[in-house]
């Protein structure tokens, strides 16, 4: 496999199917990825209602689930909030050590790394799965456990995280 490396970055409040397509996707072309959990020292609310360990514990268990973990070069890293748009860009890369391009359909993430010259491979949204609809059909009660892998959708039952979301 290529040692090419690629970045993708995301909050993952919490870890979808449409996160899970982008991995599946980045295991064809890079020979390393490099997951950055996103503002893990965010404040707790509803839009952030889980905590850096629980986004790193959903992403495992569904890499697991899908035996990309541990038959890949994968990593996951927590990237704080810091400075402006560059210095963010540039603490992203030093955690993550060599990386090649960043995967992201967020155009303020885009605009981050295109700024320090990375090169961005745009995805597209899954249209239906979003972390902020799958926290609103938690809060409402609805039904939000197709739009989540198998393993992540067990693992905030364990969590009770429908009542956590519901009392934010």
């Amino acid at each position: 496999m290529s040692a090419f490396s690629c970045l993708f970055v995301g909050r993952f409040q919490p870890f979808h199917n449409g996160h899970l397509m982008v991995i599946k996707g980045m295991t064809k072309v890079c020979g390393k990825i490099v997951v950055a959990i996103g503002s893990p020292e965010a404040e707790k609310g509803i839009e952030n209602p889980f905590t850096a360990a629980e986004r790193r514990e959903m992403i495992q268990r569904a890499l697991q689930g899908v035996d990309i973990i541990p038959n890949f070069d994968i990593s996951i890293i927590e990237v704080p909030d810091v400075g402006d748009d560059e210095t963010w860009a540039k603490k992203c890369l030093e955690l993550s050590e060599e990386v090649h391009q960043v995967w992201t359909g967020n155009e303020w993430t885009k605009s981050c790394f295109e700024k320090v010259g990375l090169e961005v491979k745009d995805i597209k949204e899954v249209p239906g799965i979003s972390a902020t609809e799958i926290r609103k059909r938690m809060k409402e009660g609805g039904d939000w456990r197709a739009l989540v892998p198998g393993e992540v959708a067990s693992y905030l039952s364990e969590l009770n995280a429908s009542e956590r979301i519901k009392n934010l």
